[in-house]
């Protein structure tokens, strides 16, 4: 079996496994194109059992994924195991997508309905779902309710899940955000050119990486052809956004001489983002168990050469101005 690497979630306390499992998909199609599509709740729970026999610890996911079914998939597999595993939520998105509401009426809703569906009676994380300096900044109310979960003990730290990465490096002197989730892959520099993995890892501040693998395209599962069904929300991608991505897409894999098969592209994506200093897990969307398995092999190589990153660098500014998120 692969030995997985175990990184502390920043000054959390928290020890999560460097490989998460991205629990948005299992949740199933949601209203409009909000979701990655229909879902098998059998293969579903596979995919969370076999993550668990292979050493993943943290599962990431979010009142809104599938309105509640992927954090009722999560309590269902892990009830009875609950302490050997770290369940990271999140809230502040209405049902169905509508809308946003972070009123603190609303914020305890949420966990509250949280830790019921999870069958527990607290999570690790949680984290304040798509939240912008405009809706946090001078909040005090907000951050004075996200300090009192975890003084009630239903919360053991808690975090923001920003729109952007300039938006986490804006509010890293926000009392008590111990954690940050940002997108962060090989076609997305942005946290990077930012400076936000310094600024987080001096501030003892935990960087939780999503989309590695930029949305599926990174992973070469995603060609000039490809039709997303109406509720995947990659469907409203226009064609020529879609060209773009799998042209850089290609090019890197090209540029860096990896193999020709969907392993080894989704094994360079992961180890890139675990090269990014203060990330301390990468949260790929896991569907099936195969997925898993070739997931957590690629810790084995550990993080990508200072070369390769080098090479990869020079083909995301070729793209740069093109990729937009």
């Amino acid at each position: 079996m692969t030995r997985l690497d175990y990184r502390p979630l920043g000054s959390t306390g928290i020890m999560v496994s460097a490989i998460g499992f991205g629990a948005w998909g299992i949740g199933g199609a949601t209203p409009g194109a909000t979701s990655y599509g229909e879902t098998d709740d059998q293969e579903s729970l596979r995919a969370l059992n076999a993550a668990f026999d292979c050493g993943i610890t943290v599962y990431d996911t979010s009142s809104v994924y599938g309105d509640g079914h992927s954090e009722r998939l999560i309590g269902q597999c892990f009830e009875g195991r609950r302490h050997d595993v770290v369940i990271a939520t999140k809230a502040g998105i209405t049902p169905s997508y509508r809308g946003y509401d972070f009123s603190p009426q609303a914020l305890r809703a949420s966990l509250e309905g949280s830790l019921r569906r999870l069958r527990t009676d607290y999570v690790d994380v949680l984290q304040l779902h798509n939240a912008g300096p405009q809706i946090i900044a001078g909040n005090a109310d907000m951050i004075g309710l996200m300090t009192r979960f975890v003084d009630e003990g239903k919360v053991r730290a808690w975090g923001i899940s920003t729109p952007s990465p300039e938006d986490a490096l804006a509010l890293l002197e926000v009392a008590g955000a111990s954690c940050f989730q940002v997108n962060c892959n090989m076609l997305d520099w942005r946290a990077i050119d930012a400076g936000l993995p310094g600024r987080a890892a001096t501030r003892g501040t935990g960087l939780i990486a999503r989309t590695p693998l930029a949305f599926g395209f990174l992973s070469g599962a995603i060609g000039h052809g490809t039709v997303f069904p109406a509720n995947d929300h990659r469907s409203k991608w226009s064609r020529e956004r879609i060209a773009i991505w799998v042209e850089a897409a290609q090019s890197v894999a090209a540029a860096v001489e990896v193999p020709d098969t969907t392993e080894a592209r989704v094994a360079l994506a992961l180890r890139f983002c675990l090269s990014v200093e203060a990330v301390a897990t990468v949260i790929p969307g896991m569907l099936t168990r195969h997925e898993v398995v070739a997931n957590v092999a690629a810790c084995e190589a550990g993080p990508v050469e200072p070369d390769a990153v080098r090479i990869i660098e020079g083909v995301y500014r070729r793209y740069e101005g093109q990729l937009r998120i």
